[in-house]
């Protein structure tokens, strides 16, 4: 999997709702190096630490390989990649296939899969409709979202490599337990019972299944 672009975001003022709202998710490409730090990309603007940022979320990869079934479905988009307020947009990048757990080299750093990525009403600002939302989730491309157990810096044409892998649940199969239908009590309790899952996605897990599938 390779590193397409680096993706940094400056804090930008829009109107939600009536209200004048911060938001960092316009992320667009930069030449330079990222350094990966342990809750957040050094240089980039958090704005809502509640729900990006912080040790799960501390960076936010996205696939290249979506690019092109979005790009059909918004044309009329001023594109470039960062759209998805990704820090990297990495070409290979497969979200039934990434484990959550399993840690790999990214560039200089060593980063760990924490979850998928949730989205909210600022990727429909971003995309001019709040439909996105839903398509979002039905798409099941959501992105990944790292821990960073050692920092490091990243760049275009840089790598991720299997580190050690770990048997957990895939990046796509959180994203069914979050928003779709799951008839699978066995992946249900896994998910569950699974110390690297974080707290928040469980909690979403017991409210959409309850807490009798809990051990």
């Amino acid at each position: 999997m390779k590193v397409i672009s680096t993706n940094i975001g400056e804090t930008k003022i829009i109107s939600w709702r009536g209200k004048d709202v911060k938001t960092g998710i316009y992320k667009y490409p930069v030449e330079e190096p990222i350094y990966l730090e342990k809750e957040d990309v050094k240089g980039d603007h958090v704005v809502d630490r509640r729900v990006h940022g912080g040790v799960d979320k501390a960076c936010y990869l996205y696939s290249a390989d979506h690019y092109p079934y979005w790009k059909e479905r918004y044309p009329d988009l001023d594109w470039n990649y960062g759209m998805f307020g990704e820090n990297i947009t990495i070409e290979g990048l497969d979200e039934s296939v990434i484990k959550i757990g399993a840690t790999y080299f990214l560039g200089k750093a060593l980063v760990q899969v924490s979850q998928p990525r949730q989205p909210c009403f600022k990727l429909g600002v971003r995309f001019e409709t709040q439909t996105i939302l839903k398509e979002f989730i039905s798409a099941m491309f959501p992105g990944v979202y790292l821990r960073v157990l050692k920092p490091g810096v990243v760049k275009v044409g840089d790598t991720l490599e299997l580190h050690e892998a770990y048997d957990g649940i895939s990046i796509k199969e959180m994203y069914q337990l979050t928003y779709h239908d799951v008839d699978s009590e066995e992946l249900i309790r896994k998910a569950i019972n699974d110390p690297l899952v974080t707290v928040n996605n469980k909690a979403n897990i017991l409210r959409r299944f309850g807490s009798s599938h809990a051990e």
